[in-house]
């Protein structure tokens, strides 16, 4: 492959089978656009006032049970319900509209506020696994639900509306927008080559190293070939697993040293509580095999230079292909020199 640390280019996301717009010469160019003001970093053990934390009323009315270890609900608030909705005919072959069913939940991560990813002793990123595992496995069992989207906004830029260390778990009954991209891809991978597109994809990044960040003996974590976010993570299972509900206890205990290593480097590449969106791309939950599927979790984080400028989404990226400025490469090396203090 030719030098692209200069010149403009596309690269493709094999996962989804869209473009990005590489653009290394415009890394440099003046800001004079929105300055963030960096978040502060500084939150008690308990907040008496927050919607989250053990023995506090939520929002809704109830209150939460003095948990002492993780804690699940269903949200107060859903974006879709469980209930059976009418479905509506469409008007013609333009305007459609189907019915979605579907449960909301909030997991919380520990019963200390003041606490994230970065700052958790591993052994209770282990429970977060087992968590996510549990709530995968008994969300997919139910007749009307194809796919567990797990995820998790941290930080107000992100849209989190509560500091509280938690995530988000929906369950709906179809597949959404952005595993439907990647299902595709990845089965017809797995159709023309007969072989996991994931699992080849990690024995190129593990040979060229590049692009990669660190790994242990489960897990592999990288700035992908074709990142859009400035500092966009992937972590990927070095087996082929297909779903949480895989992972041996040995796969867990690594998974959780990788989300806190990562976590923490985040942390410490502006010296601020980094904000992301992550989540979990893993196979439907439809009843069907799947061989396709390799689990992978990713990382968005918007920051671009600084915890003071920020990515946005505008313009040309709106209209036409997401740009980034820093390559794949560079972004790698920034966070795999930090990784090596964590």
């Amino acid at each position: 492959m030719p030098p692209l640390s200069d010149s403009s280019h596309r690269r493709l996301n094999v996962l989804t089978g869209e473009w990005v717009l590489v653009s290394p010469h415009r890394a440099e160019r003046p800001w004079q656009g929105q300055i963030e003001t960096p978040p502060e970093s500084h939150e008690p053990a308990y907040d008496p006032s927050c919607y989250l934390c053990p023995g506090n009323v939520r929002a809704g009315g109830e209150r939460n049970p003095a948990y002492s270890s993780t804690f699940v609900f269903d949200n107060d608030y859903p974006a879709i319900r469980p209930e059976p909705v009418q479905e509506e005919a469409a008007e013609n072959h333009l305007l459609v509209s189907q019915a979605e069913r579907g449960i909301c939940r909030v997991g919380c991560f520990s019963p200390r506020h003041d606490l994230n990813l970065s700052g958790m002793p591993k052994a209770e990123i282990v429970a977060v696994i087992e968590m996510w595992r549990q709530q995968f496995t008994d969300l997919g069992k139910l007749d009307f639900i194809n796919y567990v989207q797990i995820f998790e906004n941290r930080g107000a830029m992100m849209g989190a509306s509560n500091p509280h260390p938690h995530c988000q778990i929906w369950g709906t009954s179809s597949l959404p927008n952005e595993p439907a991209k990647e299902q595709n891809s990845q089965r017809n991978y797995m159709q023309a080559h007969h072989q996991c597109l994931l699992c080849q994809y990690l024995q190129i990044e593990k040979s060229s190293g590049e692009r990669t960040i660190f790994e242990n003996e489960s897990f592999l974590v990288l700035i992908p070939f074709w990142a859009v976010w400035p500092f966009e993570t992937l972590i990927l299972p070095s087996q082929h697993v297909a779903d949480l509900s895989e992972l041996t206890t040995v796969q867990s205990r690594q998974l959780a040293e990788v989300l806190q290593k990562l976590a923490a480097s985040y942390d410490h590449l502006f010296n601020t509580p980094f904000p992301y969106s992550m989540g979990f791309h893993q196979k439907p939950t439809d009843g069907a095999a799947h061989p396709e599927w390799h689990l992978h979790a990713h990382f968005f984080p918007p920051l671009l230079r600084s915890a003071a400028i920020r990515k946005f989404m505008v313009g040309f990226e709106l209209l036409g292909t997401p740009q980034r400025d820093i390559t794949p490469e560079i972004a790698a090396e920034r966070l795999r020199g930090l990784c090596k203090k964590c």
